[in-house]
């Protein structure tokens, strides 16, 4: 699949008159398309609910685009609590799932009437304690152990996963549950991360489907929702084919028809937490060729960093880019580009074949529209870059402003140094 941007160079040159390099830019077409997708997808199943996980890109703009569409939200802290709380998402909008949770965290996800979905047997005594009495509605999450494998092979290790109750614990916990006078049941899971598989979602769908048969039949618990959580991913290199959420869909409602209809659970709801997929390729970081460096290597330093993109250096993760006026060009000159951090792994991309870079040159970084704003940090005191929306005709919106050193030094307000910063 050709990995084209959704900005021109035109575009970007505009831009750049208000909103310097770098920044976040989101897409909201095709964030509205893909939305409208996921709906249409599932709506065979009247229950179906979207919870999208704010950790992926926590802007309450974006987050309400998506709610337009139905989504609510998948929180696991207390600021993406506040946060889902000031767009006007409160309830059973919320699904709360969160691991080693604080004290107030539960407190506050009851107080707004969130799902809670428990990391771990030893919380129903936890949260009892802290809310005096169960909420009557209450999700677990289920790690089988072992591998999870596919028709391509192994996926991913849940066996080696902090989340999660084992099976005999979910069998337990239920029943504990129940005691206790939880009333409705819901079963989550999360077996793979970014799977690039139209398979996922309907082999998941299977095991936990099987579960719930059993937990109803053994447990006598009323399960009213099953959360296939995330884990659908999207095709960061070129020679991926994007997962089709419609065939997902479909797939997941054969075995649903399989397994829950004979076991008279026809009406249970089935919900997501799509967080990559819902707007991974809906937002690309944009940045500008500063330096070149000719050593051992060819190298091209632009002015973002992994302050705006941690994926490359944590997890030497691809990304594509694009030179915006060259995405003809021969890609005939091989480079590592970098950002200005103190450490050697501050790399967007390392031997990469490119068309040849131009201190100027505005370079497109594909896929960041999931886990690249939000997983920013301020090592060398670098200041997190600003979100922009590109409105579907054609406009652009601010939806986050640029850190400035005033935000940086904020929280030294509580010391004389504090006046002597000049800002």
């Amino acid at each position: 699949m050709k990995k084209i941007p959704f900005v021109t160079k035109e575009k970007v040159q505009e831009i750049v008159k208000t909103y310097p390099t770098p920044f976040h830019l989101y897409d909201e077409k095709g964030i509205r398309e893909n939305a409208r997708a996921v709906k249409e997808a599932f709506a065979w199943n009247p229950g179906f609910k979207e919870y999208f996980a704010v950790k992926a890109t926590p802007n309450p703009c974006l987050i309400n685009i998506l709610h337009e569409y139905g989504c609510g939200c998948d929180c696991s802290s207390m600021t993406e609590l506040m946060l889902s709380e000031a767009a006007g998402i409160t309830g059973n909008e919320i699904m709360f799932s969160s691991n080693d949770t604080p004290a107030e965290e539960y407190e506050y996800a009851a107080k707004l009437g969130a799902i809670i979905n428990l990391d771990d047997i030893t919380h129903i005594e936890f949260v009892e304690k802290i809310l005096g009495k169960l909420p009557e509605t209450m999700s677990c999450r289920y790690n089988p152990g072992g591998v999870f494998q596919m028709s391509n092979g192994i996926m991913d290790n849940p066996g080696d996963s902090k989340y999660g109750f084992t099976t005999e614990q979910m069998f337990d916990g239920y029943r504990i549950l129940k005691e206790k006078g939880v009333k409705n049941f819901g079963i989550h899971a999360f077996l793979a991360s970014n799977t690039v598989s139209n398979e996922y979602y309907p082999v998941l769908a299977k095991e936990l489907f099987e579960l719930a048969v059993r937990l109803e039949k053994e447990t006598g618990a009323d399960i009213k929702f099953i959360n296939l959580s995330g884990g659908v991913g999207i095709p960061y290199t070129p020679d991926q084919e994007p997962n089709d959420i419609r065939l997902i869909g479909e797939g997941v409602r054969k075995v649903y028809e399989e397994i829950l209809f004979p076991a008279g659970m026809g009406d249970v709801a089935i919900y997501t937490e799509m967080g990559r997929f819902m707007l991974g390729p809906y937002g690309q970081l944009v940045t500008k060729a500063i330096h070149e460096k000719h050593t051992h290597k060819e190298y091209i330093g632009v002015d973002a960093c992994a302050v705006n993109l941690m994926r490359p250096a944590m997890y030497g993760a691809y990304h594509h880019i694009t030179v915006l006026g060259k995405e003809e060009n021969s890609c005939d000159h091989k480079y590592d580009v970098a950002g200005s951090l103190c450490e050697n792994n501050d790399k967007f991309a390392v031997d990469r074949m490119l068309p040849e870079i131009e201190k100027g040159d505005y370079l497109v970084i594909h896929d960041t529209g999931a886990h690249g704003y939000a997983m920013g940090y301020n090592y060398n005191g670098k200041l997190k870059s600003a979100e922009l929306l590109l409105k579907e005709d054609g406009r652009i919106e601010l939806i986050r402003r640029a850190e400035t050193p005033k935000d940086y030094f904020a929280t030294l307000d509580i010391l004389p140094i504090y006046s002597k910063i000049k800002f």
